[in-house]
């Protein structure tokens, strides 16, 4: 069974946070989240190097990045921006291990997510040198794959040693429909970027899943999820927001269950909406999600996790942490008795 489901449906973050203070975040995701998935948190307000494709950055084993003005470049050798990332991320992992030691779960089994753009976003989201996207060159987009597979199964090693707890990994790939779809825009309209084959997306997926070492999850926000693709590919669990599912998606997203594998439903709003719902308003909107799957309730408690809607990266401090507080009692609930909400 995966990691994601035991001993029940898990409720984690998506990844982003507000602020500029790792230590501040870490605390609040371990304080929160400690008995469901507490997740090493990325903060893009500290800039460059610090959003979802700048950590790539420091991740990636022998490719280097730089900035552009459209965003970030592959680059020939490491640079400030390489550093800068590098930096950023040791920044994260001590705050994370400080706060996971003074809460006492050094040991303890208590599994931690970490996160890093997913080999199609990473390759639709990064250039090349003549300022096309990585995507549009097949070998590019293979040595890009190898290179995350290899950085990230290292950094959840190095993680899980630091830790002593299990430590499982989420690719964000909120760029995969666009990419699958043909909707990526080139530099000019002469130059469009061709659709990405389903077969190809797919095999650069297994390659990061079978690096990982540990169970995966694939997150993405996006409307247009592709289950066919992911109900053939390797990875545990997929993590998506229910705002953008339609008749379709719910008949592929039953598929990947009875498979056997997870969901990871984002029924918390990122942001604050007007009035703070209660965490049995957000069981209820989880239900509501799972009963158009046509299982029974208690056939999915641990088939089954709980987030916001995405990243809370452009939330409110105080937002942040009712989120994931809401999304640790939804889940909870659900967990516990799902025909009692």
């Amino acid at each position: 069974m995966s990691v994601f489901a035991r001993p029940f449906a898990r409720a984690s973050g998506v990844g982003s946070w507000p602020g500029a203070a790792p230590r501040a975040a870490a605390e609040v995701v371990v304080g929160e989240l400690a008995g469901a998935l507490p997740h090493l948190v990325e903060l893009p307000a500290r800039g460059v190097g610090a959003d979802l494709l700048g950590r790539a950055g420091a991740l990636l084993v022998d490719v280097a990045i730089d900035t552009v003005p459209r965003g970030y470049r592959i680059a020939a050798r490491p640079g400030a921006v390489t550093r800068r990332a590098i930096s950023l991320l040791d920044e994260d992992c001590d705050a994370l291990e400080e706060a996971w030691e003074v809460a006492g779960l050094r040991g303890g089994g208590r599994v931690v997510k970490v996160q890093a753009p997913g080999p199609i976003t990473l390759a639709a989201g990064l250039e090349l040198a003549n300022g096309h996207r990585a995507i549009t060159d097949p070998g590019a987009v293979r040595d890009l794959a190898a290179s995350l597979a290899e950085g990230v199964a290292a950094h959840r090693a190095d993680l899980a040693r630091r830790l002593e707890t299990p430590v499982v990994v989420q690719f964000d790939e909120p760029l995969l429909p666009t990419a699958l779809g043909g909707r990526l825009t080139g530099v000019t309209s002469l130059s469009p970027v061709a659709p990405l084959e389903e077969a190809v997306a797919g095999a650069l997926i297994d390659t990061c899943v079978a690096a990982a070492g540990a169970d995966v999850a694939l997150h993405s926000c996006a409307a247009g999820i592709p289950w066919e693709l992911l109900q053939r590919s390797t990875i545990h669990a997929v993590s998506v927001d229910p705002t953008t599912l339609t008749a379709a998606d719910l008949d592929g997203m039953a598929a990947f269950v009875e498979s056997g594998r997870t969901v990871i439903l984002g029924v918390v709003p990122a942001a604050a909406p007007e009035r703070r719902p209660s965490a049995e308003e957000v069981a209820g909107a989880l239900v509501a999600v799972t009963d158009r799957l046509g299982f029974a309730r208690s056939a999915l408690r641990d088939r089954v996790g709980v987030t916001p809607a995405c990243g809370l990266a452009g939330a409110t401090p105080q937002w942040a942490r009712t989120a994931i507080e809401l999304a640790a009692k939804a889940a909870e609930a659900f967990a516990q008795d799902p025909d009692a909400i």
